[in-house]
């Protein structure tokens, strides 16, 4: 600052010195004296201000983010003005930055509030948030404080979901089924009269008693649901022209599964490829199936953050992966296509007792070569090509 002032003060010296007047060396002293108390008015101020954000660090596509800005003047000192500026994604916002400008009294505190609209999934820092403030003679001399950058996540579309033929031969769970051979003892549901060959076991007593005639109980068929989704992100097996939405529908259908599978209180987990940038080394974390809420708020975190990437085949992924699953697990494979060794791998986990269900995302290359291949191993496939096309399994 002191170098926008110099040339004057030259000036003025140098008047001063020549005609020895004494008015010019009192504006030397009141401006010296003026860039001086200028300079420490606005350092010391600002040095007493925090700076803080406050908002909801994830958020559900297409809700509104409340971002709460706090600005407090700890000191004695008032900020005469101070403008603030805060960075913002371009996902979220139509603008590049939220600026303001206001004053801060001794010991005040103030809020500013602006919105952001969770347009897209994915990890957006917020900030930084930049503070400026000036001296109280408008001289220059302006200060800057610096707040931290935060992170807003935000999470897949879920689409939801009603009916799910999700394969399974885990007997005496939680949710129905159409196969009398599991069914379970704990789900009454109904009574009939005897017939030769029923089991002793299932007589009702009480209600043969009542009745006159030998009555038996009726269970309800039901299984228990262990879902292991396996998502491929690897560029190369999605058809170029779509590859970007193809990849966006298969985290779709990955998030809408998961929370069909959750809510109904079964296990889920998750297992895919892809690039995090929040993870040490850029790799997505493998969610072994749990249950619960918290779990599918890691899984709906995971798919919010990661993006395609371009690794190699995913069969290898399936074949180191699948070994360490007990028998019975469901595995959801979601993919933009699939080779030989891909679908070889799947019958392999079919044949080790696990229940392959193939989900092909977008616009499929061989996509009924695909599915008569697949047919012929006796794994299931279902194609959704758009949003919309989850009407399927919606009821």
């Amino acid at each position: 600052m002191l170098e926008t002032y110099l040339p004057l003060l030259i000036l003025l010296l140098a008047v001063a010195a020549l005609m020895r007047d004494d008015f010019s060396l009192t504006l030397i002293y009141l401006l010296v004296g003026a860039l001086g108390l200028s300079t420490w008015w606005s350092r010391r101020a600002l040095g007493h201000v925090i700076l803080s954000r406050q908002f909801d660090a994830w958020a559900f596509l297409g809700e509104k983010v409340n971002i709460r800005l706090r600005l407090r003047n700890k000191g004695w000192l008032p900020v005469v003005w101070m403008r603030i500026q805060e960075s913002l994604p371009v996902g979220l916002s139509s603008v590049p930055a939220f600026e303001s400008v206001t004053t801060l009294g001794p010991r005040e505190e103030i809020q500013v509030e602006y919105v952001l609209e969770a347009r897209k999934r994915g990890c957006y820092p917020i900030g930084p948030l930049f503070a400026t403030s000036g001296d109280i003679f408008g001289l220059g001399g302006n200060a800057q404080l610096e707040g931290a950058v935060q992170v807003l996540t935000v999470y897949p579309r879920i689409i939801p979901l009603t009916s799910i033929e999700i394969p399974s031969q885990s007997p005496q769970g939680t949710l129905r089924h159409t196969q009398p051979i599991f069914e379970d003892p704990t789900r009454i549901f109904g009574k009939r009269d005897y017939v030769a060959g029923d089991s002793l076991r299932r007589v009702d007593w009480k209600s043969t008693a009542a009745t006159g005639r030998m009555q038996v109980r009726l269970f309800e068929p039901s299984i228990a649901l262990e879902t292991l989704i396996f998502l491929n992100l690897n560029a190369d097996d999605y058809y170029y022209q779509t590859r970007i939405d193809s990849t966006e529908l298969a985290i779709v259908i990955a998030a809408s599964v998961a929370t069909w599978v959750a809510r109904k209180q079964q296990t889920v987990g998750l297992k895919v490829n892809g690039r995090d940038a929040l993870a040490a080394d850029s790799a997505p974390q493998y969610l072994p199936p749990r249950k619960g809420h918290a779990q599918l708020m890691r899984i709906l975190e995971t798919l919010a953050r990661v993006e395609m990437t371009q690794e190699s085949s995913f069969s290898a992924i399936i074949r180191q992966q699948r070994y360490h699953l007990s028998w019975g697990t469901s595995l959801l494979v979601i993919t933009g296509g699939a080779d030989d060794p891909f679908l070889d791998e799947l019958h392999q986990a079919r044949r080790a007792g696990q229940n392959v269900l193939l989900i092909l995302a977008g616009k499929a290359v061989r996509a009924s070569e695909i599915s008569g291949r697949a047919g012929a191993y006796g794994i299931p496939v279902v194609s959704f090509y758009d949003e919309r096309s989850l009407d399927l399994w919606r009821g």
